[in-house]
């Protein structure tokens, strides 16, 4: 494996203690003010640190046995590839986070990619009546 950027490896450090905590509380901590998020059931991006706290947030309550299983970097140290297997509604799912980072560690870009479909329209449904009424108001207009 590459190797990570010294503060994206601190950043990591940290996200991956507050999944295991299950404590989100100081994530807004690690997150840039114009970070967006990709998501798997949305074309656009829904973006602002808000946005991004909310929804990770949001989805950690929804997963369960969610568990991080191989890591993946880029040359540059900047990107990161996270895969995961998590339950929702008694479907089983496995993903990948893709998370990009500025030089200081923060997360710029948080994108998801889930299968197979059934876990994927799972969570989607479970996604949509937390979050539905929120959304919205953080779409990009950039894709």
């Amino acid at each position: 494996m590459q190797a990570l950027h010294p503060n994206v490896a601190a950043t990591l450090k940290t996200w991956h203690s507050m999944i295991a905590s299950q404590d989100l509380s100081k994530l807004s901590d690690i997150v840039h003010p114009q970070a967006v998020f990709r998501s798997p059931m949305a074309h656009q991006p829904y973006a602002s640190s808000q946005a991004v706290v909310l929804i990770l947030t949001t989805v950690s309550g929804v997963f369960q046995d969610f568990v991080y299983h191989r890591e993946f970097c880029t040359d540059d140290g900047l990107n990161v590839i996270l895969e995961f297997s998590a339950t929702v509604a008694d479907k089983q799912l496995k993903g990948i986070d893709m998370i990009r980072f500025d030089e200081d560690g923060k997360i710029v870009e948080f994108e998801v990619m889930i299968r197979p479909m059934s876990g994927l329209q799972a969570l989607g449904q479970e996604m949509g009546a937390r979050l539905a009424q929120y959304l919205p108001a953080y779409k990009s207009a950039h894709a």
